[in-house]
């Protein structure tokens, strides 16, 4: 399959919006959905560990991915027991590699683990066990049965400061205030949409801010606090 790798410039196009969105997977590490790769395991106690194999390491291995990162990259999954292919990022979205944050329940938890402290350029093949991938419940959209191990071959591309970092907020942030107003937050979709092009139903801006302020305005003030807005450990304001 082609490996097609889009700019770096095109990536806080829509994916910074769409995280913010998704408030509360964020918080939770809810899981994804969707693709075959996407998901959560059940939740067993017992979670085995992952194993990791690096293929290939560049002798510039940095910045090193962390929780809340924005990373791109493909991978293939491959189910242990026979070595058939479930999932192949190639074959989606005219075969740009996937945007996802590292580490709060887009993937399966299996691969938020086996992509940390992951640089640019690396490959890894990656062991996850039933219980960090689908469990004993399986994923039958996605062909992969019961207490299935899956193998991953990742090759990472890009890793990013994430939409939740202390960047994010400030560059919302206008008057440095440490909240973000929805005129500021109005301002910022405004600039999203027109970096992006597309074309949008004149109520899209007003369904979307009333949603983001939904989903993160918990004491319904008006604002959305660093706190609110979820600022990833990694990092301070």
């Amino acid at each position: 399959v082609p490996r097609r790798r889009p700019p770096a410039s095109a990536m806080s196009r829509g994916v910074t919006l769409l995280c913010l969105l998704l408030a509360a997977s964020a918080r939770g590490g809810g899981g994804g959905g969707g693709a075959a790769a996407e998901g959560q395991g059940d939740g067993d106690g017992d979670e085995g560990e992952v194993g990791i194999e690096v293929l290939h390491l560049p002798e510039n291995c940095s910045p090193k991915s962390k929780k809340g990162d924005l990373l791109n990259a493909h991978y293939d999954g491959f189910l242990a027991a026979d070595g058939s292919q479930f999932y192949c990022s190639r074959t989606q979205n005219e075969g740009h590699p996937k945007w996802f944050v590292l580490g709060v329940g887009q993937v399966i938890k299996g691969l938020d683990i086996a992509m940390m402290n992951m640089c640019p350029g690396e490959k890894r093949k990656v062991v996850i066990p039933p219980s960090l991938a689908y469990g004993q419940q399986g994923y039958a959209q996605g062909k992969i049965p019961p207490n299935a191990t899956l193998i991953f071959e990742i090759e990472l591309y890009a890793v990013n400061k994430g939409p939740r970092s202390v960047e994010a907020f400030n560059q919302i942030d206008k008057d440095s205030d440490r909240k973000l107003s929805q005129l500021e937050i109005s301002q910022y979709l405004k600039e999203e949409f027109a970096r992006d092009g597309k074309t949008r139903h004149p109520s899209a801006h007003d369904e979307i801010l009333a949603d983001i302020f939904k989903k993160n305005d918990h004491d319904g003030d008006g604002f959305i606090s660093a706190k609110e807005y979820n600022v990833y450990q990694h990092d301070e304001l």
